[in-house]
């Protein structure tokens, strides 16, 4: 008897429900809370842990704790720090792009599709900069930690691959022809605007929001140039 007192709160523990033994509701709801709302609420926990601390000074013990969990229920719905953090990542940028589709899902005439986009976007990496060292931090660590690459890689496909669709979606709804590849387009646009989040952050005063827009409108309207006819040279 003795033995299972000792076990049984080192289960509920690894599953995080060790709030249950000890009589504390509210420090561990996920028995009766459903497992999305678990991963909400310890989601929206360590983005702020990480952002006010970063990546190495952030412990899963704080952030469980502040969502109203043990740290197992941080193993359970996301492996480890590494993948809790990924997600932190991919769902903003899921979230972002799924925004700015939605923003121009009525939007037929190219030029405005354009502008609202390159607007959007500029808005995210002028006032977002706590995602933007973030995401800063991670790829650095990614570049001499094998197991963070490897919840950084699939990341970034799935937002190239993202960012392929809706220009693709774009081209057909304003009926216009891509100069280059899907693929390609994607990769520029991501490679640019994870450019300009890095500048932005170095030089906020030089790359300001008037010159991220900018640049955002004249590398999207090379990759959607207008018909011959109409279309004004590639700046």
């Amino acid at each position: 008897m003795i033995k299972l007192r000792h076990t049984i709160p080192k289960v509920l523990s690894t599953f995080g429900m060790l709030g249950v033994v000890n009589g504390d509701q509210q420090r561990s709801p996920s028995r009766r809370l459903p497992r999305e709302e678990v991963r909400r609420r310890l989601l929206a926990e360590a983005a702020r842990v990480f952002a006010e601390r970063g990546y190495a000074d952030a412990r899963i013990e704080d952030i469980a704790a502040g969502a109203g969990f043990t740290k197992g229920a941080v193993y359970s719905n996301f492996g480890g720090k590494q993948e809790l953090f990924g997600a932190i990542l991919g769902d903003g940028a899921a979230t972002e792009l799924a925004a700015v589709r939605e923003e121009i899902r009525d939007l037929d005439d190219l030029p405005a599709v354009i502008g609202r986009v390159a607007s959007l976007v500029t808005r995210h990496i002028v006032q977002d900069s706590g995602h933007g060292h973030l995401g800063l931090e991670f790829a650095a660590r990614a570049a001499r930690d094998e197991q963070t690459r490897e919840v950084l890689t699939p990341m970034r496909r799935a937002q190239r691959e993202g960012a392929a669709r809706s220009i693709a979606e774009v081209a057909e709804r304003t009926g216009v022809r891509p100069t280059i590849d899907l693929d390609q387009a994607a990769l520029i646009l991501h490679c640019l605007t994870n450019g300009l989040v890095n500048e932005h952050i170095a030089d906020p005063e030089a790359v300001d929001a008037e010159t991220v827009e900018r640049t955002l409108t004249t590398v999207l309207t090379c990759l959607l140039p207008l018909p011959p006819s109409d279309d004004p040279p590639c700046p």
